[in-house]
């Protein structure tokens, strides 16, 4: 089993476009009016609206902006350099700057235009992964 995509479900499909594209620089591929992939060489982010819900059973399955419990983790080559360059577009949605965790990973996080958190890590010592 390979786990390849992550798919967020939201009512406005544009923002989450434009946020993933500039946060992890990978292009977009719009395929139809509700639904965009960006796709790297290890994992897709699909980003469908609420109609496409309709084709695995109904709107009732996902509700958009109302993620309390997962974190998108991107691991990076240098978490420093991306607060760096994403602070004045992330604004007041930081809520951890660059801060090395005990178990050695180096993160920030923030939040995307539909309140999921999003973690970036940089491994800050051997043990670190």
């Amino acid at each position: 089993m390979k786990f390849t995509s992550i798919r967020i479900i939201t009512a406005d499909i544009n923002p989450l476009i434009a946020f993933y594209e500039r946060v992890t620089g990978l292009p977009v591929t719009r395929h139809t009016d509700d639904f965009a992939e960006l796709r790297s060489s290890s994992f897709i982010i699909a980003i469908g609206s609420t109609r496409t819900l309709e084709l695995f059973g109904g709107a009732h399955l996902a509700t958009p902006a109302s993620n309390y419990s997962v974190i998108l983790e991107f691991h990076v080559d240098d978490v420093d350099a991306e607060f760096h360059n994403l602070k004045e577009f992330l604004g007041d949605d930081i809520f951890q700057t660059p801060t090395t965790m005990q178990w050695g990973n180096r993160s920030m996080l923030f939040r995307d235009p539909d309140g999921n958190l999003v973690n970036f890590f940089t491994p800050a010592t051997l043990q670190a992964d």
